[in-house]
């Protein structure tokens, strides 16, 4: 495993950067994942300043996502395409660093959505909300006094019915410009979107792929205590919340990540909110 600082990168949102020559598709080639160089306070000051003039989106890297990166090079190229990788996973930057000794910035999406919610989103702000029920956004309108807020669920298994996926994009795209576009319908469904969104080059505003942030700030879902989360154990927490969902997840697809974990490298990549304005 090896971290490097990528210098230089395009200022263009949708520029994907290929300088690694070590890149290879075979089962047995280097993968590097370029991940944004901000901590959660880092990147909420992005995120204040991004605006509504220019597009680009947010993934959040989790140890299930890297080993779904290692396996699938359609979803890696989702990332590379991204505007921000931001690390979500304290128990791999935990790993990380007692396997190389390097330390990996980590922003957690959940944490990063609840402060956007608490201390960036005026009331008067265009929050789009994809996924989850009609009762779960307007909790989060009731609590954080957004009138702004739309809300708009695609039908399960929406995906693979290119219908169903216009008509999604479509709405996100009437209701822009929009401060911040949540995507939250899973995994790598959410990153398709995302990247669709760009290709189109018609919305405008900040999107980002958030899993199961909005269940944690609507009560669907409990937050481990935040000593458990500091720890790099929410997984544990999760687990042991709902076993029959999350079992297979944490406890028999989770330990690949120990063999793959040799195959990847990082890089840190530098980007700023000014660079996304013309």
């Amino acid at each position: 495993m090896q971290i490097e600082e990528l210098a230089g990168v395009s200022d263009h949102p949708l520029t994907v950067d290929r300088r690694s020559g070590e890149l290879g598709e075979s089962a047995t080639a280097r993968l590097t994942v370029a991940l944004s160089d901000s901590a959660l306070s880092d990147f909420a000051t992005i995120a204040q300043g991004f605006g509504c003039e220019e597009f680009a989106y947010v993934v959040t890297p989790n140890v299930d996502h890297l080993i779904r990166y290692c396996d699938d090079s359609a979803f890696r190229e989702l990332y590379r395409a991204a505007g921000f990788v931001l690390l979500d996973s304290r128990f791999l930057a935990r790993l990380v660093r007692l396997t190389t000794g390097i330390r990996l910035p980590v922003c957690p999406g959940s944490d990063l959505v609840a402060h956007l919610f608490n201390c960036v989103i005026k009331p008067d702000d265009v929050v789009v909300l994809i996924g989850g029920t009609p009762d779960k956004a307007e909790v989060l309108r009731q609590k954080y006094g957004l009138p702004g807020l739309r809300h708009y669920n695609p039908p399960m298994g929406f995906i693979k019915d290119p219908a169903a996926v216009e008509a999604t994009l479509q709405f996100i795209e009437a209701q822009g410009p929009f401060r911040f576009c949540l995507l939250a319908v899973g995994s790598p469904q959410q990153e398709m979107l995302a990247l669709a969104l760009q290709t189109r080059g018609r919305a405008r505003g900040l999107a980002l792929c958030v899993g199961s942030a909005v269940e944690f700030l609507t009560g669907g879902e409990r937050r481990a205590p935040a000593w458990v989360s500091h720890m790099g154990m929410e997984w544990l927490f999760r687990l042991s919340q709902d076993p029959g969902r999350l079992a297979a997840r944490y406890l028999l697809r989770g330990p690949r990540i120990f063999f793959l974990l040799p195959r990847l490298g990082f890089r840190i990549r530098s980007r700023s909110a000014d660079q996304f304005r013309s």
